[in-house]
C-alpha cells in the first residue's frame, strides 16, 4: 500500500532565530558561515531563503549572491532536508531564488554542482539549467569529531536565462 503527505510550503528569508534548527544543512561550522552570509543578507548583498512546512521550520535552504557575478544572481548552499530530498522541494526552493533574482532585475541565474552529485546536476538541468563551465572549488567543512578538513572538489557551473 503506498501513502502520500502533502505539505503546504513557504518560502521566506531565512533569519537567526532559524539556525538552531538548521543543524541537518551541516555542522556548527556550516551554520556559523550561514549566519556571516545573513548580515550580507541585511546590508542587501545577498538573500538567503527559507522553504517552511506548517510548523515554519527551515526544510530546505539556499543562498543567493549578487556579487559574485556581475548581472547574474549566484545560487549557493543550496540544502534540502536529508529525509525530505526528491519530494519536490528543491524545485520549490530553486523557482523561489529566480524569482528573487528577476525581481532585482537581473536576467540570469548560476549555480555550480559538484560533479560527484549527479542527482542534483539532473534537477537543475531539468529545471533549464545548462553548464558552460567547470571549475575547482574548495572550503573547510568539520568533521563528526569536530576537527577541520579541506574538502576539495571540481564543479560543474551552470546557467540559465531568466525569462
Amino acid at each position: 500500500m503506498m501513502s502520500s503527505v502533502e505539505l503546504k510550503l513557504t518560502v521566506r528569508d531565512l533569519t537567526h532565530a532559524d539556525l538552531p534548527a538548521c543543524g541537518w544543512a551541516g555542522s556548527a561550522l556550516h551554520l556559523t558561515n550561514v549566519e556571516r552570509q545573513l548580515e550580507r543578507a541585511r546590508r542587501g548583498e545577498v538573500d538567503y531563503l527559507a522553504v517552511c512546512a506548517r510548523a515554519d521550520v527551515p526544510i530546505a535552504k539556499c543562498g543567493i549572491d549578487y556579487w559574485v557575478t556581475d548581472g547574474v544572481g549566484t545560487l549557493w548552499q543550496l540544502a534540502v532536508h536529508p529525509a525530505l530530498q526528491s519530494c519536490g522541494i528543491g524545485t520549490v526552493l530553486v523557482s523561489a531564488a529566480e524569482g528573487r533574482i528577476k525581481k532585482r532585475g537581473l536576467r540570469h541565474a548560476e549555480l555550480s554542482v559538484e560533479e560527484n552529485n549527479p542527482r542534483a546536476r539532473v534537477l537543475y538541468e531539468r529545471l533549464g539549467y545548462r553548464a558552460f563551465d567547470r571549475r575547482p572549488d574548495a572550503w573547510d567543512e568539520q568533521t563528526l569529531d569536530g576537527t577541520l578538513r579541506r574538502h576539495e572538489t571540481m564543479c560543474t557551473v551552470m546557467r540559465k536565462e531568466l525569462p
